[in-house]
């Protein structure tokens, strides 16, 4: 009777350790299975990017960078590109555009692109935009920027506190200027 008793004891301790570890383990399971695919790290790492972007057959872009992180995982998913980028911009006529970035970052669900670090934009006909930090927006096609620029004409070179324009510069305007400089032929 006394081993009986003893038996069913040893049986009740190890069903209840059992039960507990089977539902601290499906927890944890739970959290293993969260943590294969984590949002603070990239679903994606693409390197020695070289995208060319097509409309009817004809090159209208060419993007190339060296590294390229997907955080397509997020809730608000977008591409870092940390070494830098390069893409070059082809109007209709076939004329080259330059858009150069020490770092950027596309937002998908935005179509916002915020390039910084020594964005230069030298376009087909010699224009040449300097900023830290410019934004474009696909869907409107325009670019603008907060922060200090210097924008080169044919004419001048005007320095300010910001800038707008559309994407072919047709009415780019430097915003809050704070000198100009004259070219002289």
């Amino acid at each position: 009777m006394k081993t009986q008793l003893i038996y069913n004891n040893i049986l009740n301790i190890v069903t209840v350790i059992t039960v507990t570890m089977f539902f601290s383990c499906n927890d944890s399971f739970k959290q293993v299975q969260k943590m294969g695919i984590s949002e603070n790290e990239p679903i994606g790492i693409d390197y020695n990017i070289n995208l060319k972007y097509t409309d009817s057959g004809r090159v209208t872009a060419n993007l190339i960078s060296t590294k390229a992180l997907d955080y397509s995982n997020r809730d608000f998913p977008f591409n870092e590109f940390l070494d830098g980028v390069t893409l070059y911009v082809y109007d209709k006529d076939n004329k080259k555009s330059t858009v150069v970035a020490d770092y950027a970052i596309v937002y998908s669900n935005t179509d916002l692109i915020d390039m910084q670090n020594n964005v230069v934009i030298t376009t087909y006909d010699n224009k040449v935009l300097k900023t830290e930090q410019l934004f474009y927006d696909k869907k409107k096609e325009w670019l603008y920027t907060n922060e200090p620029v210097s924008f080169k004409t044919e004419t001048d070179i005007i320095h300010g506190n910001g800038f707008d324009s559309n994407s072919k510069f047709t009415n780019a305007e430097v915003l809050e200027v704070t000198g100009i400089i004259t070219l002289e032929d």
